[in-house]
């Protein structure tokens, strides 16, 4: 069941935005490709300093995930933003994956396996930003209309807690995001693919389910 979102996360980034001071702080982005994160990195480095981190265990096959890296990395290498935007890559560690989801291969698309899987990337953040010094860390996740914002951004903020750095709340499909990601990636002529990533959702693209 489909979980009702009764909080306005745009609502909070905008206050804790209008509240930022005369210096950007730094802010750990982890993106799940080029498309979702072009709208998220055009937004959010007009006010951070943005370090994007590419960590998606889940992607398959592994030429999927490599040829989804290069497309970010030429994406954060031709957009002008107002902060210069670094990145960091990580290992692919699908082994990971495949732990974390274990017993939940046969689970409904967007449901809890989907949020094991949001919870590992975003522990990964957590641990980055937590090490490095960051500010603030977040995830161009809520950009998609198929993933739960609600879901994300308690995780997000559990996961705050526990290593003591900022959550940034995001819902990035508002104010037409989506809408404006898919501009940027025509602009941008950014490789879009059709399936979430994992090898469950690969495989109901071939099914056709």
């Amino acid at each position: 069941m489909q979980m009702t979102n009764n909080i306005n996360y745009q609502k909070q980034l905008d206050k804790i935005i209008q509240g930022l001071g005369d210096v950007a702080p730094s802010l750990l982005l982890h993106t799940c490709c080029a498309p979702c994160s072009s709208y998220c990195i055009e937004y959010l480095s007009n006010y951070f300093n943005i370090t994007v981190l590419y960590y998606n265990p889940n992607i398959y096959p592994e030429s999927e995930y490599n040829h989804r890296k290069s497309e970010q990395i030429r994406l954060i290498g031709e957009m002008k933003t107002k902060y210069p935007v670094k990145f960091i890559d990580c290992d692919f560690e699908s082994e990971k994956f495949y732990e974390t989801v274990k017993g939940m291969e046969n689970c409904r698309e967007g449901g809890e396996r989907c949020f094991k899987c949001y919870r590992l990337r975003l522990t990964k953040a957590a641990k980055v930003a937590s090490e490095n010094g960051f500010d603030w860390f977040t995830t161009s996740l809520t950009i998609s209309p198929l993933k739960n914002a609600q879901k994300i951004n308690e995780i997000g903020e559990e996961l705050a807690n526990e290593y003591n750095v900022k959550f940034l709340p995001s819902d990035f499909k508002k104010k037409e995001g989506f809408k404006r990601s898919i501009e940027l990636s025509k602009k941008y002529n950014l490789y879009r693919q059709n399936y979430c990533g994992c090898v469950y959702s690969y495989k109901r693209l071939v099914n056709g389910d």
